[in-house]
């Protein structure tokens, strides 16, 4: 033994060994959800400082809303591209193009992160059982369940995310940190507008972005392992994508297409 830890141990965390690139990819995923996402959920269910300062912002957020209609418009349109509905239609039509282009393993990695993360995101809201805001005045929007994580930041992470992950390789080199931006901007977006209509404290969109990240990072980690496990390199998926062999398969798969001779109508 040496360091404290097993040798077992040492040999199974180290990074240069393949188990080991494993374990550390899953470790700093797990570290992920664990840092942020249990700062705010001890939080949350002692109904500390975090809680206190959240419905302070809340009912702050609220007055300013209720005297904008443009604001709340705004806040609809956007709460509304977050939606379990159109999450779902966006992973769907995804996962159909991807299937269609001949990218199944790019398809099954989107169908199992967007499909298991919304399940993750109804165990955590039923474990932490937190009530969703109630705010004197107008009426804003309206929302069904509980509170913490906010599922349409966390929705909106993943299904958004993962459509990232799958389609950055297809695109241009110096296209791609202008999406990962706006990815992010989209994530603020969501956030803002779900507590401009009253139904999430601030602490709910943190979560459910946090979580959701969490769970990307674990689920890309598991597909880079699926990946070193048959032979492939690897990969950095925020500058290549999950799979930088795509965007080579599919410039084949288009000249392919471009080569099919054009039938000739008939006489």
């Amino acid at each position: 033994m040496r360091g404290g830890l097993p040798d077992v141990v040492r040999r199974r965390l180290d990074p240069r060994q393949r188990f080991g690139l494993r374990a550390t990819l899953l470790a700093v995923a797990v570290l992920l959800v664990a840092v942020p996402f249990g700062l705010l959920l001890e939080q949350v269910v002692r109904l500390g400082p975090v809680d206190r300062a959240d419905k302070a912002m809340a009912n702050d957020l609220h007055e300013v809303a209720c005297t904008n209609a443009a604001l709340v418009s705004v806040a609809r349109v956007v709460s509304f591209l977050g939606s379990t509905r159109w999450l779902t239609g966006c992973a769907v039509v995804g996962i159909v193009v991807l299937v269609a282009r001949g990218e199944r393993r790019l398809a099954l990695f989107a169908a199992v992160t967007t499909g298991l993360g919304g399940a993750l995101n109804s165990i955590a809201k039923a474990l932490v059982s937190r009530p969703r805001p109630t705010l004197d005045g107008c009426e804003l929007g309206s929302a069904h369940g509980l509170s913490f994580p906010s599922g349409h930041a966390m929705g909106t992470t993943i299904v958004y995310g993962t459509l990232l992950l799958v389609g950055i390789s297809l695109v241009a080199r110096r296209w791609r940190p202008l999406l990962i931006g706006a990815y992010a901007v989209w994530l603020t977006a969501m956030a803002l507008s779900r507590m401009t209509l009253g139904v999430h404290y601030l602490s709910d969109v943190i979560g459910g972005i946090a979580l959701g990240l969490a769970w990307l990072a674990a689920a890309t980690s598991a597909f880079e392992i699926w990946r070193q496990e048959r032979g492939r390199r690897r990969t950095h998926p925020l500058e290549e994508g999950m799979e930088p062999e795509a965007r080579a398969r599919q410039r084949v798969h288009a000249h392919t297409e471009d080569d099919q001779p054009v039938p000739r109508p008939l006489p």
